[in-house]
């Protein structure tokens, strides 16, 4: 039996399970990156950043049975438009729902008419890279390189144009 869910627009009374979502996101990128750290103690304050940085009309929501499920978010300077944050609660993922999402960012950049949609997954979230390489992401426009003065752990891993980095 296939997951009943609805894609709509965000509403103020959405934002407690937002900030949950966001908070799920940012123990995946702990888990992902054995990093406790990431986020600071309270996490889910970034989404009110986000919210006033991106406005109400420009996310999406992911409803199941009156709860939401997921999240997604269109940043949009100029011409450009990036999808940020895209969010599916684990227990949700593999049901279609980031798929719809996706599309949904989609079908606005382009009545937009906006040229360029980029996305930028964390570099270990291989799941989420792969998920977005069969949704359409196939071009790259920026590689980001950092140089880690804390001394973090990094596993060996991709090779790009004869150069070997960590992620």
């Amino acid at each position: 039996m296939a997951l009943s869910f609805m894609i709509r627009k965000y509403k103020p009374n959405d934002r407690e399970q937002c900030r949950r979502l966001w908070r799920d996101l940012t123990e995946w990128h702990r888990e992902i990156y054995d990093d406790p750290t990431i986020g600071g103690e309270h996490p889910e304050d970034y989404f009110d950043k986000h919210l006033v940085k991106v406005g109400p009309d420009r996310l999406w929501v992911a409803v199941h049975d009156s709860q939401v499920v997921g999240l997604v978010g269109l940043i949009v300077t100029g011409e450009e438009g990036e999808i940020e944050p895209l969010i599916v609660i684990r227990a949700y993922r593999h049901k279609g729902i980031g798929k719809q999402l996706v599309e949904t960012i989609i079908s606005e950049a382009r009545n937009m008419e906006i040229r360029y949609l980029n996305v930028k997954p964390v570099a270990r979230n291989i799941q989420a890279i792969n998920f977005l390489y069969q949704q359409g992401f196939k071009t790259l426009g920026h590689i980001q390189l950092f140089l880690d003065f804390a001394d973090h752990t990094w596993k060996p891993g991709p090779r790009l144009f004869g150069c070997k980095f960590d992620f």
